[in-house]
């Protein structure tokens, strides 16, 4: 089961993590998505866990936890199709004249 773990400090790794949620359960992947420029950490990762329940006893005891001078927020991850609020399509506005006609002197 996948969590999202939000908040972390930039200066931390996946052992790190690895190190905070084996307490709760068996650890079976992180994953720290980067910057596609620079390469830094975003500041959030995704911690999957063995079973729903080892999931539930780590997001309750790590959400909201000071964790190297930050506090976690920490949560189910979601399928993008459940996250909502997606940027919706439609189209903008027509353009319009926005003057007025003759000459400006």
């Amino acid at each position: 089961m996948k969590m999202y773990v939000g908040n972390l400090p930039f200066t931390s790794g996946d052992q790190d993590l690895q190190g905070l949620f084996s307490e709760y359960g068996t650890v079976t992947d992180v994953h720290m998505p980067t910057d596609r420029e620079s390469g830094r950490p975003r500041g959030f990762a995704f911690v999957t866990m063995g079973s729903k329940d080892e999931m539930e006893a780590a997001i309750k005891g790590t959400d909201g936890q000071d964790f190297q001078g930050r506090a976690l927020r920490v949560n189910e991850a979601l399928a993008r199709e459940e996250r909502g609020g997606g940027h919706g399509g439609g189209q903008r506005g027509g353009g319009g004249n926005r003057g007025g006609g003759g000459r400006r002197w």
